[in-house]
C-alpha cells in the first residue's frame, strides 16, 4: 500500500549530555527526558479483533463465522527530512467450517492521531486470508506507515530549555515538575502522535465487540 506524505509535528529527542538514564534526574540539576520523533505504533482498544457472522446479521455464538486477530505489531521509522514510520503485523483468522478451500478479505485502516484525541490522515487496507480445504486456520501479514515532517517536529527552544533546565536543591523551582507545567503539557501534546492499527469495522462490528 502506498500512502501520502503528510507534514505532522511530531516529537523531537531530548537529552542531556553524559551518562544519565531515561527517566533520572541529571547529577548537574536536570532532568533526562528522551523522546522519539516518529509516531507510536499500537492497536486501539475494540479494533483489534473482528467477528463475522452468517447469517450476517446475527450474533449469536451458533453463527459465528470467521474470527481473526491482529497482532506482532512492529514498527521502524526512518530518518531524514520526512520520518517514515511502517508498521507490519500478522493477522491470524480461524473459521467454523472447513470443508472447502477459501478467501477472506478483511478491511483494516491506519490512522494517525495527534495528541490522542484527533485523526490527522487516514488509510484503508486489505488482507487476504487464504484457507485450505480441511484447514481451520490461516495466516497473512500487512503493512502500514505514515509520513511526518521532522522540521515541524521539534519543541519550540524555549519549552525544551524548560524541561532540561539545572535544578539544585534550594531554587525556587526545583521542586516544580517541568512537565506539570502548562506550556510544556500543551507543547507535548501537540508534539504527540500515533500510528493505529486496526480492523475497519461497521458500527455493527464495533458495538459486538465493546459488548460482547
Amino acid at each position: 500500500m502506498t500512502f501520502s506524505r503528510i507534514a505532522l509535528t511530531g516529537m523531537i529527542a531530548l537529552a542531556l549530555a553524559g551518562c544519565s538514564q531515561r527517566g533520572e534526574i541529571d547529577p548537574t540539576g536536570g532532568i533526562v527526558a528522551v523522546r522519539s520523533a516518529c509516531p507510536t505504533a499500537a492497536i486501539p482498544a475494540q479494533t483489534g479483533d473482528i467477528t463475522l457472522f452468517d447469517p450476517a446479521g446475527s450474533t449469536d455464538a451458533r453463527a459465528i463465522d470467521v474470527v481473526a486477530d491482529i497482532t506482532n505489531l512492529r514498527s521502524t521509522c526512518s530518518d531524514g527530512e520526512q520520518l517514515y514510520t511502517e508498521a507490519t503485523f500478522t493477522v491470524n483468522a480461524r473459521r467454523s467450517d472447513a470443508s472447502g478451500a477459501r478467501q477472506v478479505t478483511l478491511p483494516y485502516y491506519s490512522a494517525v492521531v495527534r495528541g490522542g484525541n484527533a485523526v490527522v490522515a487516514k488509510r484503508v487496507g486489505q488482507v487476504v486470508l487464504d484457507f485450505p480445504a480441511g484447514q481451520y486456520r490461516a495466516s497473512a501479514t500487512a503493512k502500514a506507515g505514515s509520513y511526518v515532517n521532522k522540521a515541524a517536529a521539534t519543541l519550540p527552544g524555549p519549552i525544551q530549555a524548560m524541561i532540561t533546565q539545572k535544578r539544585k536543591a534550594g531554587d525556587a523551582d526545583a521542586a516544580i515538575d517541568p512537565f506539570a507545567q502548562p506550556d510544556v503539557k500543551a507543547a507535548l501534546q501537540r508534539t504527540s502522535f500515533e500510528l493505529l492499527v486496526g480492523f475497519n469495522l461497521t458500527q455493527n462490528q464495533l458495538r459486538y465487540n465493546a459488548t460482547r
